[in-house]
């Protein structure tokens, strides 16, 4: 399973430019079997989502037309307005047009985040080319309880995918946390992480893909636009597992 992570500077509730932005990062980037967008990737993050949030569908629109364009699975939150409600929606766009999505069910309480918008009760796991999915946004990486990996059945996954808009102040928790989640989970972590600035935050980063045993196997530069590309070896996460049985004695 080979997957890309895209480290965005997010141009602020500007929908089209961040969509150019991220074309063209697909484009100078490896084939991959997934593509990993950032937090909120088209807007920014935007606690007051009114005349931010997206309602016509355009960027999920976009990813469904590059996920078949690249014949790979395009993923990434946005800001969602739905019938009046505001989501911050984690899309897993196919290219078969099939799309699950996950809604932040820990909505970042400090930021205001709550506020305005709606929660997700549902753990979403998603299954693409025999890997099994872990969807998860930015401020659930501080929740393990919700995030809890299982040996075996509808619980059980391979990889962790967190997207975020994490700022630079607590960078150190970020990469803590992401190591953390890796070794007691037994999983791969994905960590995508936007740099720049928007209204309130600066952010330097820190995307990076890490193993089970807490390793970082590869990381974006700091503070810049990058794209990075690993290669996950799930039979050696497999061998692994059997080897050191820690799943099985879970809570």
């Amino acid at each position: 399973m080979t997957i890309t992570l895209l480290q965005q500077d997010i141009e602020w509730a500007n929908p089209a430019a961040n969509r150019q932005t991220a074309e063209r990062q697909l484009a100078e980037a490896p084939k991959s079997d997934l593509y990993v967008l950032p937090e909120m990737w088209s807007t920014g993050f935007a606690t007051q989502p009114e005349g931010i949030a997206e309602h016509d569908g355009a960027s999920l629109d976009w990813m469904k037309r590059m996920s078949q364009q690249l014949d790979a699975a395009i993923a990434g939150s946005i800001a969602t307005e739905e019938e009046g409600s505001f989501y911050n929606r984690f899309y897993f766009v196919k290219p078969t047009g099939e799309v699950a999505h996950y809604d932040k069910h820990h909505l970042f309480t400090y930021g205001g985040e709550h506020h305005r918008y709606t929660a997700g009760q549902e753990k979403v796991i998603v299954e693409w080319r025999g890997v099994r999915f872990l969807l998860q946004v930015c401020y659930d990486l501080r929740f393990p309880i919700f995030a809890r990996n299982a040996a075996e059945g509808t619980d059980a996954y391979d990889v962790a995918l967190y997207v975020a808009s994490w700022p630079s102040s607590r960078r150190e928790p970020w990469d803590l946390l992401l190591r953390a989640r890796a070794i007691e989970n037994q999983s791969y972590v994905c960590g995508v992480n936007r740099v720049g600035q928007d209204p309130a935050c600066e952010y330097n980063g820190g995307t990076c893909f890490v193993d089970a045993y807490g390793h970082t196997l590869l990381a974006c530069p700091d503070g810049v636009e990058s794209v990075i590309t690993c290669t996950l070896e799930l039979e050696k996460l497999q061998a692994f597992r059997q080897k050191f049985p820690v799943l099985g004695d879970r809570d």
